[in-house]
């Protein structure tokens, strides 16, 4: 390629059609690469052969990491400079001259000037210093934690609803001139579920207290699954039936009655 890029100035302006065959070309390679854990730093015009009609190929890619073998190099800064040559090059291609890169505020008039505002920004792209990749990977970490907060929270104002819901209802001495209002109706099998999530207890009457069983619990009955449990009285004189779906349905409606001050 070198070849192509003159020493000094030339009249001869590259199609902008090749420039990007080009770039798509070595933007391709520098990806495998990069992929594999490796760099190529060779992005030279010396460096690049062209075969065929605009069909190019990098010769000797990482001959470096044979040549200068180093276990503790930074491959994250060797990428980068494969990036920055990269820009390089195509400010020479672009130019038609070697010596384009040392005068870089006339290279780009030039380049604006006779090519697309998207040739000249990916140049831009290419030449700027970029982000470190630390700073990059805190940063998304940073958004994953808040991410991973944010919604601990909006589990926990839900589940908190719920139980504020029930709270409301359960062991109730008196609604609407009624003192059973809490132990009859819908309210009944809110109270047994009440204890089915809270009140357990082992074959030798030691409580359960198990967390994980009442937020399976509470989250299945906020989802309103069609789940069916088994509720019993605490004289095991009754026994119930219903979904997390229907007690959900009990809560909202009797929360709905103390809502509105009616039976």
């Amino acid at each position: 390629m070198r070849t192509q890029v003159q020493t000094g100035n030339n009249p001869l302006l590259v199609p902008e059609a090749t420039l990007w065959s080009y770039i798509t070309q070595i933007a391709s390679a520098l990806q495998t690469i990069h992929c594999a854990g490796l760099a190529a730093r060779n992005i030279e015009p010396n460096k690049i052969l062209v075969t065929g009609k605009n069909r190019l190929r990098i010769n000797c890619p990482s001959i470096l990491d044979v040549l200068q073998f180093n276990a503790g190099q930074n491959m994250t800064r060797y990428q980068q400079e494969d990036l920055l040559s990269f820009g390089k090059l195509v400010v020479a291609l672009a130019c038609n001259s070697l010596q384009s890169f040392h005068n870089l505020p006339q290279s780009f008039e030039y380049i604006t000037r006779f090519y697309s505002p998207d040739l000249k920004n990916v140049v831009l792209y290419l030449l700027s210093k970029p982000l470190p990749t630390k700073t990059i990977d805190e940063s998304f970490s940073y958004m994953d934690t808040l991410e991973s907060e944010f919604s601990k929270e909006l589990e926990n104002g839900r589940l908190m609803r719920l139980m504020c819901k029930m709270g409301f209802v359960n062991e109730r001495p008196e609604f609407d001139m009624d003192t059973r209002w809490s132990e009859t109706g819908d309210r009944y099998i809110i109270k047994l579920f009440r204890d089915y999530v809270f009140h357990q207890v082992d074959e030798t009457g030691v409580p359960v207290v198990d967390m994980a069983h009442v937020l399976s619990c509470l989250n299945k009955l906020d989802a309103g699954v069609d789940e069916k449990i088994m509720l019993m009285s605490r004289d095991e004189q009754s026994c119930l039936i219903v979904s997390y779906k229907e007690v959900k349905n009990c809560i909202a409606s009797a929360f709905n009655d103390l809502s509105s001050g009616r039976k």
